[in-house]
């Protein structure tokens, strides 16, 4: 492994020191085996030291863990030999290896279907800008079908109308003023933040856990758009 200095190590999660591990594997094996018990006696005499082991051993554990680093197959397996799995060599990049980990704290069918396959592909391999965008995407096309509007009204302007405390088609009368106002802001926001921007320029996005987090939100207010659309739909039936 490429020496990185000990105190840099040191403050690395697992999946940050098993990326770059992975890395380094790649291109020094490639589709070749390799032993982890020589990996280990060809490590610097400042990674001897029992915290920095204990970094390292965690980092292969969780690169085991994800399926990375798998057995050799054969008896060579059976003798402590291993390689990089398939989906280790698809990686683009480090980035791409920690979206990877940071996706699998929540289960892909945990998400609405507007977004678990295409947002979610896009977040494993590391497009998190895209994986972003799409997300919001999916919300402003979700509020536009289920409020009936006019395809003209796009963006924020979209969101204030459908969820206009007074006459939008989505809001819910069964509450407080304050809340359906609150409900149209939270709406308004979210698209004039993390979808607005990623229309018009390029906005940096390297953070696995941010991207995350904006996805996630994205996924709440889709359930929000079809508890409204189911209900107003179940309303209308009511009264006929």
């Amino acid at each position: 492994m490429d020496q990185i200095p000990t105190e840099v190590l040191l403050a690395l999660e697992p999946e940050e020191l098993g990326a770059k591990i992975l890395f380094n594997l790649r291109s020094r094996f490639g589709h070749n085996m390799f032993h982890s018990n020589n990996l280990a006696s060809e490590l610097p005499t400042e990674y001897q030291a029992p915290e920095v082991q204990l970094a390292i051993s965690e980092a292969w554990a969780w690169l085991t863990a994800q399926g990375f680093v798998v057995p050799e197959p054969g008896t060579n397996g059976q003798r402590g030999w291993s390689r990089l799995s398939r989906r280790a060599k698809k990686f683009e990049d480090e980035a791409a290896v920690q979206s990877y980990g940071v996706a699998t704290q929540v289960a892909k069918a945990n998400l609405h279907p507007a977004i678990s396959k295409k947002v979610w592909m896009a977040f494993i391999r590391g497009e998190l800008d895209v994986a972003v965008f799409q997300a919001m995407k999916a919300v402003e096309v979700a509020v536009r079908e289920a409020s009936g509007l006019s395809g003209k009204q796009v963006g924020v302007a979209l969101m204030r109308e459908a969820f206009h405390p007074e006459r939008g088609p989505l809001t819910d009368d069964s509450v407080e003023f304050a809340e359906r106002e609150a409900r149209m802001s939270l709406f308004a926001g979210a698209i004039g933040s993390y979808k607005n921007p990623h229309s018009h320029r390029n906005v940096p996005l390297d953070d696995p856990n941010e991207a995350f987090d904006i996805i996630m939100l994205a996924n709440h207010l889709l359930r929000i758009v079809e508890y409204r659309r189911k209900l107003s739909a179940t309303m209308k039936d009511s009264s006929e």
